[in-house]
């Protein structure tokens, strides 16, 4: 698999969203749970229905890190790698990533009656 992929949740109105939003603003290829390859799966971790994931040549993020990987190549907010990169730097901030993430993740059904989509790529 030679390109990046984000893996995600396509059960999920506000998951198909931020998908959507991916799709947009990279290059990433959106790859939903129904449409996994054998290849993919090799790479997910057991449990990949458990959150989100990105794809690279070299490295599986998932959750939080996912996101993040995600949303620095979206440049959201702008100067996003640097910004990420300068949290890195603090012990907690992994931590609280991750909480965050699954903050998001427990609420998907109620944020999802703010921003939802039936399909990626829909206008």
């Amino acid at each position: 698999m030679s390109e990046d992929a984000f893996v995600y949740d396509d059960d999920c109105g506000f998951c198909k969203w931020w998908a959507d939003y991916f799709a947009r603003r990279t290059d990433l290829e959106m790859v939903a749970f129904s449409e996994l390859t054998d290849e993919h799966l090799e790479r997910l971790p057991d449990d990949y229905e458990e959150c989100a994931h990105l794809l690279t040549d070299g490295a599986v993020y998932s959750c939080g890190a996912a996101i993040e990987q995600a949303l620095a190549r979206a440049d959201v907010p702008p100067g996003a790698d640097d910004l990420f990169g300068f949290l890195r730097q603090f012990r907690d901030y992994e931590r609280f990533r991750e909480e965050l993430y699954q903050a998001g993740a427990d609420r998907r059904d109620a944020l999802g009656q703010f921003v939802s989509k039936e399909e990626v790529g829909e206008e």
